[in-house]
């Protein structure tokens, strides 16, 4: 026995023993490869309207800064690229100069894929976010009261819902926002008549070019799953709420409303239901539902560390209460858009991470374009 155990820890057998091992390694990497990955870089986000889309936007526009990345920007004055009308690579700024050059493309368009991809790079990874169709129509109503001719013309979001033809008509402007709004921003005819056949070549077309489609009702999972995905860190897909309303403007649709909003915006709703499916499935495929809220739980603490150490209220506050007039966020229609107040005597560190993260869409955008193209007129956002 003494010898055996001498004879084992010979630098001859110890040779063997560390052979085989590697050995064992490689075929184990090989049934099950390492998860050790590169952070994707190369992203085009279909900012959809009124579903958490601009908080993902920050988070896009704070990456791209860490990583110095080439953003494709609106031309011209708009901090959108050419919406409504459908995507044109003109919209962009620098298109011909830049084309494949860009690595993130996120602010609102009208989804046009033949347009797209020729400035975006052959792996550029694409994905989007999709909200309850009744949640999405009453923010809607609130946020384009004012200019939604439909919306205007009735008092509340119940009485639109209690007769919508009463108020809609498809050939004025603007009315998108009205109905089958999601639809829309996916490129498609938002007052097409419901056919199953149609809306099935509709779902496989989007699930061919789009490799993810994330719910905003469910949005801190979707920041896991995008976070996974991506193969970024946590700390990427932190985030404070951008454009939120304030709650002292919510309408509450009554129980039959709610039913009505599945028969007036069906596309809509067909469209989440199928891609709220899919979404929980890739979840599935990629992790249980233990790892799932244990991520969730870090993404929460490290959101609340962020809140108290760069936030005076440690919440976000309404938007007659933001002191930096450069912080305000763009108010639309009826709703009231919260805004942040930093805290003082921040660090420099400290305060570019704090600022970045509570930056309005449009001043972040004004910022991004001035800062990717120095020797251009310098330009500030306006609606």
């Amino acid at each position: 026995k003494t010898l055996m155990r001498r004879e084992i820890h010979s630098p001859y057998y110890l040779f063997v023993l560390v052979f085989l091992s590697l050995t064992l390694s490689g075929l184990t990497d090989q049934l099950h490869p390492s998860k050790i990955c590169q952070p994707i870089t190369d992203v085009m986000f279909l900012k959809t309207h009124k579903t958490a889309s601009s908080t993902i936007l920050n988070i896009l526009y704070r990456f791209s800064e860490k990583h110095n990345l080439t953003l494709a920007l609106p031309y011209g004055n708009h901090p959108h690229l050419g919406y409504p009308n459908r995507f044109q690579i003109s919209y962009v700024e620098e298109f011909k100069t830049l084309a494949n050059k860009f690595n993130i493309m996120g602010n609102h368009l009208r989804f046009n894929w033949q347009q797209v991809r020729r400035i975006m790079p052959n792996d550029t990874f694409y994905f989007s976010i999709l909200r309850h169709p009744a949640l999405l129509l009453e923010s809607s109503y609130v946020y384009y009261k004012t200019i939604v001719p439909a919306f205007k013309k009735s008092k509340n979001i119940n009485e639109f819902l209690s007769s919508p033809w009463s108020y809609y008509n498809m050939t004025e402007k603007n009315n998108m926002y009205a109905k089958n709004n999601m639809w829309f921003d996916f490129g498609y005819n938002n007052n097409a008549e419901y056919d199953e056949h149609y809306i099935q070549f509709v779902l496989q077309n989007i699930e061919e070019i789009f490799h993810l489609i994330l719910i905003a009702d469910f949005f801190d999972e979707s920041m896991i799953l995008l976070k996974d995905v991506l193969c970024w860190d946590l700390d990427d897909v932190i985030y404070f709420k951008m454009n939120a309303r304030s709650q002292r403007n919510i309408q509450t649709l009554n129980p039959e409303n709610k039913k009505k909003v599945k028969e007036w915006c069906v596309l809509d709703w067909e469209l989440y239901k199928h891609f709220n499916k899919s979404f929980w499935m890739k979840i599935q495929e990629r992790m249980d539902l233990k790892t799932l809220y244990k991520e969730i739980d870090l993404l929460q603490k490290r959101q609340n560390e962020l809140m108290e150490i760069c936030l005076l209220e440690e919440t976000a506050i309404e938007d007659y209460e933001v002191k930096d007039k450069n912080m305000k966020p763009f108010q639309a229609g009826n709703a009231h858009i919260m805004g942040y107040n930093l805290k003082h005597d921040l660090d420099n560190k400290t305060l570019n991470i704090c600022e970045k993260m509570i930056m309005p869409e449009l001043q972040y955008t004004a910022h991004l374009y001035n800062s990717q193209f120095p020797f251009k007129k310098k330009k500030k956002f306006v609606r």
